[in-house]
């Protein structure tokens, strides 16, 4: 219907006499990346001219032929067929201007009372919304898995570490469910954000909003907001919401990371805790017995850019000043980066979940190796001597140099030997030495006893992978 339009065309009107530099159409040009939204963008040209045809603002006819155009764009994107071009410098004027060649005038009343700035919040709102909501489901099946497999080792004894030293004897369903505990914040922190994204921009325009007579709430109703926003500045400024998605996705690489680092440990010949799953390793070109987690460390590295997108839009967005500032086109690549890797992350960490044993033996073994149980031993000077605490750490510190010097576990100590440190300690005091003894002892609300941790995983079940 008309020749091929650039992006000059659709913005340079009578104002422009000379041509763009090539290397200017390169530096301004996104398309490479902002392709992406190219569903979000008609899903809001949609709604934007739906509202126009029922204020009046353009005619039933024109509306008929624009939603025709945007449906045969749709098809044309969807078979690979329309060639997106730098020279239209975004997915808003490619898509604009391909529904100009498809239906003439029509399309060029589609851009009536809005901007770019204003398109692109809205754009850039709905993609991440729809990012929120992936990841939340994906969430909810790491969830799944975690609180299964907690269930399944509830009363499975392991060592329980600070600085990586052994601490105190746990189970290993109660270290799989502090990182459901993480898991399930995250999702809280996608939900908070998701609020607060749910405000429409359209409308506002470039800055100022419009003298046309139209209806935000009727295009905020139809793209699934909440309401329109209240501030056109902030509307075409705000990214906020997208710092909201980089934080939550990097607080939830930080928990990938950690749960990734304690699989890369305990799958160590030095600590056997754990076997990966060959599907989720990898070997060695030249040493033939090595089993790398190379899925866990993968996971730990991709923190990494997860941190890097937050700390680049935050670097971005620190120093503009109101409204729109082209800077604003920075934010595409960090989000879209962002959503790639936790999404990668979050299914990761499902599958190794589910392929990985546990060595119940070696954890058992292990969880009373370094004096683990001294702590029993102190509370129970306290509760049946009636020792301050303090007096009764000291007395259990002797024990535990008394059994370093013999070369045994505490509950191996002869009785004369604690004795000859407190007289009054009597073979009672046995029972709270063993491993299995020490984690019936911890009932105490969010406890290790095992007792507790089954019922923390039923909890669990209905308070984390409840929708959000």
């Amino acid at each position: 219907m008309t020749d091929k339009l650039s992006a000059a065309d659709l913005w340079g009107g009578g104002h422009f006499a000379d041509a763009q530099a090539p290397l200017m159409e390169r530096l301004n040009a996104s398309i490479d990346f902002d392709k992406l939204l190219w569903r979000h963008d008609l899903a809001g040209s949609r709604a934007h001219a739906a509202m126009l045809g029922a204020q009046g603002i353009i005619t039933a006819e024109d509306l008929a032929a624009i939603r025709s155009g945007l449906d045969q764009i749709e098809q044309e994107i969807e078979r690979g067929t329309l060639a997106f071009t730098p020279e239209r410098e975004d997915i808003h004027l490619n898509i604009e201007a391909r529904l100009i060649e498809l239906v003439g005038e029509p399309g060029r009343r589609l851009h009536t009372a809005r901007s770019r700035n204003d398109q692109v919040a809205t754009d850039l709102k709905l993609y991440v919304r729809d990012a929120i909501d992936r990841a939340d489901a994906m969430l909810v099946d790491l969830l799944a898995v975690l609180v299964g497999r907690a269930e399944e080792e509830a009363a499975t004894a392991m060592p329980g570490f600070t600085h990586l030293q052994a601490a105190q004897p746990v189970t290993l369903g109660h270290h799989l469910l502090a990182y459901a505990e993480m898991f399930g914040r995250d999702r809280n922190r996608l939900a908070d954000a998701r609020r607060r994204l749910n405000e429409c921009p359209l409308g506002a325009a470039a800055l100022a909003g419009t003298s046309f007579p139209i209806d935000r709430k009727k295009t905020a109703q139809a793209l699934g907001f909440d309401r329109p926003t209240a501030n056109s500045l902030d509307s075409v400024s705000d990214r906020d919401f997208a710092l909201d998605y980089l934080a939550a996705a990097a607080i939830a690489a930080v928990h990938l990371s950690r749960l990734a680092e304690e699989l890369v440990l305990w799958s160590t010949p030095q600590f056997g805790f754990v076997r990966m799953a060959e599907s989720f390793s990898t070997g060695s070109s030249i040493m033939p017995q090595k089993r790398n987690p190379d899925a866990a460390e993968l996971l730990r590295g991709k923190a990494g850019r997860a941190f890097g997108n937050l700390q680049a839009l935050l670097t971005t967005m620190k120093g503009l000043p109101l409204s729109y500032s082209k800077d604003m086109q920075e934010d595409k690549e960090p989000i879209f980066d962002a959503v790639t890797t936790l999404e990668l992350g979050l299914e990761g960490a499902v599958g190794m979940l589910r392929g990985v044993t546990f060595d119940r033996a070696r954890l058992a073994s292990a969880a009373g190796v370094g004096f683990t149980t001294a702590t029993d031993l102190a509370d129970w000077l306290v509760r049946v001597l009636g020792l301050p605490f303090r007096s009764a750490h000291a007395v259990a510190g002797k024990a535990v140099r008394a059994a370093e010097e013999r070369g045994c576990d505490l509950e191996q100590l002869p009785l004369a030997s604690l004795q000859a440190i407190e007289p009054r300690i009597n073979e009672s005091v046995f029972e709270v030495l063993g491993v299995d003894r020490s984690l019936a002892s911890r009932t105490s609300y969010g406890g290790t006893a095992p007792a507790l941790v089954q019922a923390a995983a039923r909890t669990a079940r209905s308070r984390l992978l409840e929708p959000s």
